[in-house]
This record gives C-alpha cells, sequence and structure tokens, in this order.
C-alpha cells in the first residue's frame, strides 16, 4: 500500500511587537502561536515614543513565536484533489 498523501510541515515565524523590556514579561504571542523565549524576550529592538515635535528611540524586547502549520500535499506519482492520480 503506497501512501498517496505526504503532507509538508512549515513553521511560520514571527517576533511580537518591540516594547520596553520590562513590560514584555507578560506579551502572548498570537493565538495558534508558541513564544520560544523566555522572560523579557530578545533585547534586539527599538520602540519609538512622539513627544510633541520629537521622537525618541529607546532599546526594546520582543517574543519570537513559531506556528506548525501542515501543507497537504500528494506524495510523487500522485496528484488531484483526493491524491488519487497515477
Amino acid at each position: 500500500q503506497m501512501k498517496k498523501q505526504c503532507d509538508q510541515k512549515l513553521l511560520i515565524r514571527m517576533k511580537t511587537k518591540c516594547v520596553p523590556c520590562s513590560l514584555n514579561l507578560d506579551t502572548q504571542c498570537p493565538a495558534g502561536y508558541t513564544r520560544i523565549t523566555n522572560g523579557t524576550g530578545t533585547p534586539d529592538c527599538r520602540y519609538y515614543l512622539e513627544i510633541k515635535t520629537h521622537t525618541l528611540s529607546f532599546p526594546g524586547c520582543r517574543h519570537r513565536c513559531v506556528k506548525e502549520f501542515e501543507h497537504p500535499e500528494c506524495c510523487q506519482g500522485h496528484w488531484g484533489q483526493d491524491c488519487m492520480g497515477k
């Protein structure tokens, strides 16, 4: 019995918004995503504050998130909606 369906697993990565590190402890990833950074996250970004005519830039933190996604695909030699083709 040959397998007809060979789903591909895709890993979708994203980062949360840059915020002050002290406020990043409780930042959640969007629904369906898993947080892969701990604590205050990664200090690799800058956030901006507008004060009247000036924009100030500060170092900030963000979290990295991943989501596993199954992409339906037919195995080699099979095609069509139900992967039946030979």
